[in-house]
C-alpha cells in the first residue's frame, strides 16, 4: 500500500512537469515569433492601418469619405434625436450616481 503511493508520486510529478513544460514552450514560441519579422501581408496590413490613423487625425474623422456619408450621418443624428431626446449624441454620456456605493464580494 505504501509502496503503490511512492511509486505514484513521480507519476504525479511527471504529469505536473510535463504541463509546465507544455505551458512554457507555448509562450516561448509566441514571444520568439513576435521577434522575427512580420509576415509581409501582415506588415502591409499595419502599415494601412497606421496611415489611416494619421489621414484620419488630419482629417478629424472619417477619411475619404463623399458628402452622402455627411447627408446620411446628419440624418441618422436627427433621427436619433427624436427617438431619445435631446443631449449631444457624438459624445458618451457622463454618469452620476448618488448615494452611497455598496459593494457585495461573494467569495
Amino acid at each position: 500500500m505504501v509502496l503503490r503511493q511512492l511509486l505514484r508520486v513521480p507519476a504525479l510529478l511527471r504529469a505536473a512537469v510535463a504541463v509546465q513544460l507544455r505551458r512554457n514552450v507555448g509562450l516561448s514560441a509566441v514571444a520568439f515569433n513576435r521577434a522575427k519579422e512580420l509576415d509581409p501581408v501582415q506588415k502591409m496590413f499595419l502599415d494601412k492601418i497606421r496611415e489611416y490613423n494619421t489621414k484620419s487625425k488630419q482629417a478629424g474623422g472619417p477619411v475619404d469619405v463623399g458628402p452622402e456619408f455627411q447627408k446620411d450621418m446628419n440624418e441618422s443624428l436627427a433621427r436619433l434625436q427624436r427617438m431619445y431626446g435631446e443631449g449631444d449624441l457624438t459624445k458618451f454620456p457622463e454618469f452620476k450616481f448618488e448615494g452611497e456605493l455598496i459593494i457585495l464580494l461573494n467569495f
